[in-house]
């Protein structure tokens, strides 16, 4: 066996490390958590398994430090949440199925069947949608009830990902995108600034 072909140890630890987390991010979103496998991970990457090990751990370790959302939340949610009120669910449900109906719509379907397939997997999921989803929503609303307010809009996208592009439930898997915006925009509009109760 020669250099170019023995398994292993890739020259340059950065980018065996980057080969690593690029192909288990393109697992995690294709395949989901159970799916994917550390050997699976190590094959695309091109290196041993122990190596994955070596760097990250665990595969419950891998997948939260290679999990990420396909926008920036600190960027995007708080421009998309200032300026008029009146048209604030529209500009969110736009943004929402915009991401989906992109190269956003993998890594958002990759969250949502990891969190829903294995606990280490939700847990992950759950504080990067709390750190980077809930708490840059709750900073922008900036009410009293702003942290379930944000709760809402967050159980909505996720409903949304796992209904239309998980599960594939009729008709909403088929309905356009500018239908879909039209009737989750006043769901959001609501949750983001009218009263919550009766």
């Amino acid at each position: 066996m020669t250099d170019a072909t023995r398994p292993g140890r890739r020259p340059g630890t950065s980018t065996t490390r980057d080969a690593i987390a690029d192909a288990a991010g393109r697992q995690f979103a294709e395949l989901g958590y159970d799916r994917t496998t550390i050997r699976g991970i190590a094959r695309e990457a091109g290196v041993d398994p122990a190596l994955v090990v070596h760097f990250f751990g665990s595969k419950q370790r891998l997948f939260a430090d290679v999990v990420e959302l396909p926008f920036d939340a600190a960027e995007v949610l708080p421009r998309l949440l200032e300026g008029d009120r009146a048209d604030i669910g529209r500009r969110f449900a736009t943004f929402v199925v915009g991401v989906l109906e992109s190269g956003g719509r993998e890594a958002m379907v990759g969250l949502v069947r990891a969190a829903a397939s294995e606990p280490a997997a939700a847990e992950a999921v759950r504080e990067l949608v709390t750190r980077r989803v809930i708490g840059t929503i709750v900073d922008a609303i900036g009410s009293d009830d702003a942290p379930l307010r944000a709760s809402l809009v967050g159980a909505q996208v996720v409903g949304l990902v796992m209904a239309r592009h998980v599960v594939g439930v009729e008709p909403l898997a088929s309905t356009d995108p500018q239908s879909l915006i039209e009737a989750i925009a006043p769901t959001f509009q609501r949750l983001l600034t009218e009263p919550l109760g009766s």
